[in-house]
């Protein structure tokens, strides 16, 4: 991964994510449920829910498993107490990791991240130990060969106005970041200039990137291959440039 653009990288391993197709369309479910019993089924009046529907649609999650994981949130087979926890711990190179994952069994989830972690080279690390040094933004990446002719002026034109506060680009594509609360108004402003956003999600992202040579990220990626096989583990993030 060492020496590839920013955008590159981040696209790798979002596309080494998506390839679990079956494991992912779980995790989907799963928030969508938890999201709907907290906030209510209205994504309207619900926030959560919204980017919940919104990302399980654009990972192409069909409606009738949507439709199910709304109706868990309402009946016995949904009743489970989910808990958010979040892990924290170090890769190679003392890259930082943050582990999101919704459980009914804490334990079992304890367990299971210290032994995906611990097992391929990495450490678990106390609770703040690495927190700090991440920033929950909206995300946006757009890939240029998918908008062709597609300027950075145009792009701050479009989204100033909707929350945008940092724009990237390289010789790939274009990485955007807002808040997390303009994340859905700037996400429908682009959508209505008709660019094809290549991702779109709510990320922790590190305030001070590692950049890692071939070997250790190689390493890297079996902790992260490791810790998203894992059922009750939402969302993997690390410093990793």
């Amino acid at each position: 991964m060492a020496g590839h653009s920013k955008f590159k990288n981040i696209m790798h391993r979002k596309g080494a994510q998506d390839k679990k197709r079956s494991s992912l369309f779980s995790k989907l479910s799963k928030e969508i449920t938890v999201a709907a019993k907290m906030g209510g089924p209205d994504p309207a009046g619900n926030p959560r829910l919204r980017k919940a529907l919104d990302e399980a649609r654009s990972a192409n999650l069909g409606k009738e498993p949507i439709q199910r994981a709304l109706a868990k949130s309402s009946s016995k087979e949904g009743s489970a107490d989910y808990e958010e926890l979040t892990y924290e711990g170090y890769g190679p190179g003392g890259v930082a990791l943050l582990v999101a994952c919704l459980t009914d069994n804490r334990n079992r989830t304890y367990s299971e991240v210290r032994a995906a972690i611990n097992k391929n080279g990495g450490n678990l690390g106390t609770p703040g130990s690495v927190a700090f040094g991440f920033q929950k933004k909206g995300q946006i990446l757009i890939d240029k060969a998918e908008n062709k002719n597609l300027t950075e002026d145009q792009l701050l034109e479009w989204g100033l106005e909707s929350g945008l506060e940092e724009l990237e680009q390289d010789p790939e594509g274009f990485e955007i970041t807002c808040s997390t609360e303009a994340f859905l108004d700037l996400k429908e402003a682009l959508e209505k200039q008709k660019i094809q956003m290549t991702s779109a999600e709510v990320a922790m992202i590190a305030d001070n990137p590692v950049e890692l040579d071939d070997d250790k990220s190689e390493t890297l990626e079996k902790i992260t291959d490791a810790l998203e096989d894992l059922d009750d583990v939402q969302k993997v993030w690390t410093s990793e440039a």
